[in-house]
């Protein structure tokens, strides 16, 4: 495909996860990358214009998917867009939920040999709070508590002690009625960007106010320090490269990725894997990106590119 192509593109994001809002102001900065490149858009929010895209699929040549969280990276809006005939960009249906629960996407990890912090997953159907008490006492504290199924931090604590657990375990729950207790792992935050196949610059996250990177902390604009390429000897950034890329191919994920870790003592711990990477004024796999020599518009035409690829 010619990059003077002219596309028409359905841009879909919104939905109704509790990331909403960072996946409208992520997809204004597509859809103003879209037009600068002089492709046709149009915007559709699966809250509310399904049932409308499904009619007008044919209209359009591909989807850009700007969504987060349930509905958007769990592999629900990928099925809805394989039955249209629709191209699209990022993983596949079972890519998409194999990355969104953490409990299996650390298994997959674990077969692939990487690195992860110890951690179980808890239904709340299923297993007593006198479990998740014992678990807790028994993996130590600090531990991290967090909903299986959501990203960007929702619902996420960082527990210090058994008194605060029943009010985490309560907050993650609110979000999913699995969470996953895991050890909490203090070291720098390193996130790896995967872009067809191939690991860009490894980018270090150092927030300047938060006691990790939280919800706040990734939106909000001069919370956190992003250095990329991260400062790292070069054998560690190809370690950690090679460990994104790792992660990536077990999930079997396709033209994009980022994968968030801990670096502690020279070695990496992968914490989760993102199938649909944010694209907003702060998000990280731009930045990554761009340090390769990849413009913001330049990298939306190379997604554009690889939905449309026949694999």
């Amino acid at each position: 495909m010619s990059s003077k192509t002219v596309l028409r593109v359905a841009l879909i994001a919104g939905g109704t996860s509790s990331e909403r809002e960072v996946s409208l102001k992520g997809a204004r900065a597509v859809e103003k990358a879209l037009k600068e490149l002089g492709h046709k858009v149009e915007f559709f929010d699966p809250a509310t214009d399904l049932l409308k895209l499904a009619q007008r699929a044919r209209e359009f040549d591909v989807a850009f998917l700007v969504l987060h969280g349930r509905g958007g990276e769990d592999g629900t809006i990928q099925g809805f867009l394989e039955l249209l005939g629709l191209p699209y960009q990022g993983a596949g249906v079972l890519g998409s939920a194999l990355a969104m629960h953490k409990g299996l996407s650390k298994k997959l990890y674990q077969l692939a040999c990487l690195p992860v912090p110890r951690g179980e997953t808890f239904h709340k159907g299923r297993a007593s709070s006198k479990e998740m008490v014992e678990y807790a006492k028994w993996l130590g504290f600090p531990l991290v508590v967090k909903p299986a199924t959501h990203g960007s931090s929702v619902g996420m604590s960082i527990v210090e002690n058994e008194k605060e657990l029943s009010k985490a375990l309560d907050l993650a729950f609110s979000y999913d009625d699995e969470v996953l207790i895991e050890e909490y792992i203090q070291g720098r935050e390193i996130t790896g960007g995967i872009l067809e196949e191939k690991p860009l610059p490894l980018v270090e996250i150092i927030p300047k106010e938060s006691k990790y990177f939280d919800y706040e902390t990734k939106y909000t604009p001069g919370k956190a320090e992003e250095v990329c390429p991260a400062p790292l000897d070069e054998k560690l950034a190809e370690k950690g490269k090679n460990y994104a890329l790792t992660a990536h191919k077990v999930l079997k994920l396709r033209h994009y990725s980022r994968t968030d870790m801990i670096l502690k003592d020279d070695e990496f711990f992968v914490l989760e894997t993102n199938t649909i990477p944010g694209m907003t004024e702060t998000s990280l796999l731009p930045l990554a990106a761009r340090v390769a020599g990849l413009a913001f518009k330049d990298l939306v035409q190379k997604l554009l590119e690889l939905a449309l690829k026949k694999s």
